[in-house]
């Protein structure tokens, strides 16, 4: 059985665009907000893969990995994640691999097999490939040969890659990567903060049938945690309405920039809207500091999880640096 034990601190920046603001201020508040958590002891920033959605700015990952790394000193940064499917291994390997050894033993390359978009854009950038469920577990292994020492007579080498040893992650949100980062002995993140139907299940199955590894002597979980913290539990619910504005947007198809937060949006909404936002939402810490550190207490006796990585979308670029302050000092409490 696995003993809850203080989790760690990371975040993931889907670098939302705000409304009235730009791409360029977008990106320039996910630099500000890395240095930030590096200031208060995060571990690990990372940034995920979207494509043509135009209230997220990270459809470059590896790009916006080496911009934050070039702006922070000490925080692990990298993907949470690429979308391996959308992409050759060389490629990846190449990319991850500049990344590593211009900034050593701070990079994380966490991987998914969604496509991170639509059906239209998914053709867009995988042109005439057709993926099976098998491809994901091959690709991943490929990944791993060109990341590690190059063999004598190996014929495909990547170049930067080889020898990096860039740390892998797998992420999902049903158990399929579940499955797979226990068989290769990897650590796992689950999705919570946006798909947390099978969170419990994905878990018991990583945890139960992980395999240890050169990589990991046991499980390593991560979960991802969306979080509005205010100084009061009423503020935090006000600030948490630009949340749920965007998941209700999320749910109709009807995508818009963040939108600032409004006073009554939950009233304004029928049982079936509040309920629906309400499952998406399901692992959310929204409140004020005591309400933040029961919340965090409460998900490691559920989970057990190693690390939390929050999910900080509060629409004041202020408002946001200080919800996570309030996030950390809650956890050291």
């Amino acid at each position: 059985m696995h003993t809850p034990m203080k989790p760690k601190l990371s975040m993931l920046d889907l670098v939302a665009v705000r409304e009235g603001a730009s791409v360029a201020q977008a990106l320039a508040l996910a630099l500000r907000t890395a240095q930030h958590v590096e200031k208060l002891g995060f571990t690990r920033y990372w940034l995920a893969e979207h494509h043509n959605m135009p209230s997220i700015a990270s459809s470059a990952t590896a790009v916006l990995v080496g911009y934050i790394a070039g702006g922070t000193q000490r925080i692990r940064v990298g993907s949470g994640g690429i979308m391996l499917p959308n992409h050759a291994p060389l490629v990846v390997a190449e990319a991850f691999g500049t990344l590593a050894e211009l900034y050593p033993n701070r990079i994380d390359l966490g991987l998914g097999r969604a496509p991170g978009t639509d059906a239209y854009t998914m053709r867009a950038l995988r042109r005439n490939k057709v993926e099976t469920e098998q491809d994901f577990p091959r690709e991943v292994a490929e990944l791993q040969e060109l990341l590690a020492d190059a063999r004598p007579g190996q014929r495909l080498v990547a170049n930067p890659g080889a020898g990096t040893h860039v740390p892998l992650w797998l992420l999902g949100s049903s158990l399929f990567s579940a499955q797979l980062a226990a068989e290769r002995g990897l650590p796992y993140a689950f999705a919570s903060h946006f798909a947390p139907q099978m969170m419990m299940q994905a878990i018991d199955i990583y945890r139960s049938t992980f395999r240890p590894s050169v990589h990991l002597d046991r499980p390593y979980l991560a979960i991802g945690v969306p979080l509005v913290a205010a100084p009061t539990d009423d503020e935090a619910q006000f600030l948490a309405s630009s949340i749920y504005q965007r998941v209700l947007g999320i749910l109709t198809g009807e995508r818009k920039m963040l939108q600032a937060p409004t006073n009554g949006f939950v009233a304004s909404l029928n049982e079936r809207e509040r309920a629906a936002i309400s499952d998406f939402l399901a692992m959310a810490v929204i409140g004020g500091p005591e309400t933040v550190r029961q919340s965090f207490a409460n998900l490691q006796d559920l989970t057990g999880a190693d690390e939390f990585i929050l999910v900080c979308d509060v629409f004041e670029p202020d408002l946001r640096l200080r919800a996570l302050d309030i996030a950390q000092q809650a956890w050291e409490l």
